[in-house]
């Protein structure tokens, strides 16, 4: 058995479990494990001689408990990061008062039935309900009351091992195209200002983000332009300048590495031009902390209007040209 190498979790001294021993152990899937560590700081294993994850004794056992709560009803985004008296506390409750499922359906009573929708792979029923709901919601509601929740519910049952990965990658193809058939159909001008350019950097995958911020930004009138996702830092500054961008936008999960998108936003700031505004948002709570001086961090798609209406007050009249705001159904 190998021993931690590291003070995280426990006793040097002590024996560790390699991963693919706490995942038999816990019933919790290797992938589970390294999301939570990035996402939410735990577990946090020690390292072998050969680089490999131990994790102490201390760290398996709360583990455990994450599980039967797990089991219980409670959401991993809720219990994951609380400290092991916490954890015991709500075990001592017993259930919890609702299952995940049932606490959806209380947040919005369509979330479950596009969960279902999902997990039984009937992904021409879940674009097509999704589309019913757009038209139904139009998509400045849309955006903010179905597909902002359904996100997290998603991200938690794959982070917990309910959805496999294919599952999250066929949710999201499904959210992607109607997403994008949405802001297709927002009227648009060649004259609408502030021009945004969005994009993700080379270590972010993940589009939804960016395109629920693009849906946001049209609905605002601002002309948008996406470079999709992973674009190299030197490519966005010169896409920004072919594009006459006016502002530049980068998404980041709440999985993102936040020293890469604080240095790489750094970088970057220092290759655009000083009138090009750079914003950056999602869920990376680092940013929020401290981000590199030049970079406005845009807490929420809902802050999204009030910084479109800030960057028109800066720029003045001109920048009125076309329509403020698109409310429109989709």
């Amino acid at each position: 058995m190998s021993k931690t190498n590291s003070g995280a979790g426990g006793d040097a001294s002590d024996p560790g479990l390699s991963i693919s021993a706490v995942e038999r152990d816990t019933g919790l899937s290797k992938d589970t494990l390294r999301v939570w560590e990035r996402r939410y700081g735990f577990p946090s294993p020690g390292r072998d001689p050969l680089g490999e994850r131990v994790y102490p004794p201390d760290q398996v056992d709360r583990l455990r408990l994450i599980r039967r709560l797990m089991d219980a009803g409670r959401r991993p985004g809720k219990i994951v990061g609380l400290p092991l008296e916490a954890l015991r506390a709500l075990a001592e409750q017993g259930p919890a008062p609702a299952s995940a499922a049932a606490a959806a359906g209380r947040e919005h009573a369509e979330l479950a039935r596009f969960m279902e929708l999902t997990k039984a792979h009937q992904v021409e029923d879940l674009r097509g309900a999704l589309s019913e709901a757009a038209l139904r919601m139009g998509l400045d509601r849309f955006v903010a009351e179905l597909v902002a929740p359904l996100n997290r519910l998603v991200g938690e049952a794959w982070a917990s091992g309910d959805f496999q990965v294919f599952e999250e990658h066929l949710y999201t193809e499904a959210m992607q195209g109607v997403l994008r058939t949405a802001i297709g159909s927002i009227p648009s001008s060649a004259a609408s200002r502030p021009r945004v350019l969005l994009t993700t950097f080379p270590a972010e995958p993940h589009g939804l983000g960016l395109l629920m911020a693009e849906a946001v930004l049209a609905l605002e009138g601002c002309r948008c332009s996406s470079l999709g996702v992973q674009t190299p830092i030197r490519d966005i500054a010169l896409a920004a300048a072919a594009q006459r961008a006016d502002v530049v936008a980068l998404s980041f999960s709440a999985g993102s590495n936040a020293r890469g998108a604080i240095e790489g936003l750094a970088e970057l700031r220092g290759r655009l031009p000083a009138p090009i505004e750079l914003w950056a948002g999602g869920g990376c709570v680092a940013l929020r902390r401290r981000a590199p001086a030049g970079v406005r961090v845009v807490g929420d798609l809902a802050a999204i209007g009030a910084e479109v209406a800030r960057w028109r007050d800066q720029a003045g009249p001109e920048s009125r040209g076309a329509t403020n705001s698109v409310s429109t159904p989709v």
